[in-house]
């Protein structure tokens, strides 16, 4: 028996034009707790306008559904894989396919585990398995909020939480049979990211003459005589995160420093202001730069905008604007001030610098062959940009996949772009109808002309071509179709060294992709 939630079921592709194809698809599954093998089957994912549903039972054809819809089926106990295929308005189609295991059987052999996200603050993720169960319910704990977050068994919840604390956190079990089985986990800490977890973008190289940097691993420093100053209003602490040192300026108001009263620094040349910061979630200051000049008289003060949380920001701000105080010159600065409007908790900083276009042509650090680096971890995928929760390449899998590892991302010095795959590369099920190694599959196999430009002061690496990509052929701005709009892909990129970066991309919403590369 199967009870649809709608009552037109017709495969009706005409009303979206504009969609994507198929991607980011999942399943879930409910089921009710009355010993009659009633479960609820409703399929996600992005730019889907139908469903197949297989039933895995063989007991009727596949049934069609639209995007966001649900449909019941009766199974007998038993242990069966059911099917979505999703189809778009391009006529490509995808599929996942989720063991379905009902038993009128209590659930039991309960298997927990709960723990708090490295990269999103205050996220709990909850994974369950056991046995005779097909989905769990997970209640937070938390004042005010009593509706469950709810998962299949073996995959993962994902609670959010609104403030960091000791909770309660309880999972209930739940099968086909009326009795459910619960598990209570008292006073679990939920954590909040008080500190970045990973460095702060690394600046690109500059002539000595074009910069001026007051604190950045990058370059070369001025000398400061005073950090902080004594009439500074802030705690101030020197620390590192990853391999960077940065500062930690906590409760404050605002944070001195002194170049020299002598001279100070002539920052009449330089064109832009540079600034990295990053503050916890709760953070909402305004923060300011002030420059003074003691010397001649005057200062001036700008601000970084926006305060956004959770991140590195990287500000870049015209030095033109620091024209509209009482500021004599910019030749002889010899103070500088980070400004907060009302007192901030936890602030850090680094790559704090002045600058100018180059002098001379600059050969850009991408230029050269560069491959994803063959070991665990260099490729992934989650949620958040640097989450790769859902997926991460193993070792097993960077040995089975020793075709995707030799390919080479080749940056010419004229700004050409070029995928080189040699005889094979890794396909997977939209390119070839199969997962594995075999003869690259145009447009993604390197025959097209491509360019690139590498854009410093956002980080990003803009590749246009028909098939260029990096990392995934499938990966884009818009989802993971591998057509990307205009055949333009912008990437973001951090130079973890001159040999090494990090380059994300989020392929449609809340999908974010991340290959670490390796120069040659």
């Amino acid at each position: 028996m199967t009870v649809f939630t709608c009552a037109d079921d017709e495969k009706n592709i005409d009303f979206l034009n504009s969609a994507s194809a198929p991607s980011e698809l999942d399943m879930q599954f409910h089921v009710t707790q009355d010993n009659t093998g009633l479960v609820t089957i409703t399929p996600l994912g992005e730019g889907v306008v139908v469903f197949d549903i297989d039933f895995g039972d063989g007991t009727e054809e596949p049934v069609s559904i639209e995007n966001g819809e649900s449909v019941t089926h009766v199974y007998e106990e038993g242990t069966y894989t059911v099917s979505a295929t999703a189809y778009g308005v391009t006529g490509l189609s995808s599929t996942i396919s989720k063991e379905l295991v009902v038993s009128f059987q209590a659930p039991t052999n309960i298997s927990v585990n709960i723990e708090n996200d490295p990269f999103v603050s205050k996220q709990v993720n909850v994974t369950v398995s056991a046995d005779f169960a097909v989905y769990f319910e997970v209640y937070s704990g938390e004042t005010g909020v009593t509706d469950p977050v709810t998962a299949n068994i073996g995959e993962t919840a994902i609670v959010q939480y609104n403030e960091a604390g000791f909770y309660d956190i309880t999972i209930v079990v739940l099968g086909a049979a009326i009795e459910t089985l619960t598990y209570v986990e008292e006073n679990y800490e939920v954590t909040e990211i008080l500190a970045p977890t990973e460095s702060a973008p690394t600046p690109q190289p500059r002539q000595p003459e074009d910069v001026v940097s007051i604190f950045s691993d990058a370059y070369s420093n001025v000398t400061l005589d005073e950090l902080p100053t004594s009439w500074s209003s802030s705690d101030f602490n020197a620390t590192i995160i990853g391999s960077d040192n940065v500062w930690h300026l906590s409760n404050i108001d605002f944070v001195g420093i002194v170049t020299n009263y002598s001279q100070g620094i002539d920052l009449s040349q330089m064109e832009m202001m540079h600034i990295d910061y990053w503050v916890p979630d709760g953070v909402s200051n305004e923060l300011m730069v002030k420059i003074v000049n003691t010397i001649d008289g005057g200062e001036d003060i700008e601000s970084l905008g926006n305060t956004v949380s959770g991140s590195w920001q990287s500000v870049d701000l015209d030095m033109t604007g620091f024209d509209g105080g009482d500021l004599a010159n910019k030749q002889k600065i010899t103070q500088l001030l980070i400004d907060s409007d009302g007192i901030a908790s936890n602030v850090y900083i680094d790559n704090f610098y002045f600058y100018r276009a180059p002098s001379e042509p600059l050969t850009s650090p991408l230029t050269g062959t560069w491959q994803v680096a063959p070991e665990a971890g260099s490729l992934g995928v989650g949620p958040t940009q640097g989450a790769t929760n859902w997926w991460s390449i193993d070792a097993s899998g960077v040995s089975e996949r020793a075709c995707y590892f030799d390919d080479t991302y080749v940056f010419g010095t004229d700004g050409s772009f070029t995928n080189v795959l040699g005889e094979e590369t890794w396909l997977e099920g939209w390119q070839a109808g199969f997962d594995g190694c075999g003869t690259p599959v145009a447009p993604h196999d390197g025959s097209n002309p491509a360019t690139y430009t590498f854009d410093e002061s956002s980080g990003t690496i803009t590749i246009v071509g028909e098939g260029a990509y990096i990392g995934l052929p499938k990966a884009h701005n818009g989802g993971e179709d591998g057509n990307p709009v205009n055949d333009t892909i912008t990437y973001l990129v951090e130079f973890v060294d001159n040999n090494t970066i990090i380059v994300d991309i989020e392929a449609g919403s809340g999908v974010w992709w991340r290959y670490h590369l390796v120069k040659n």
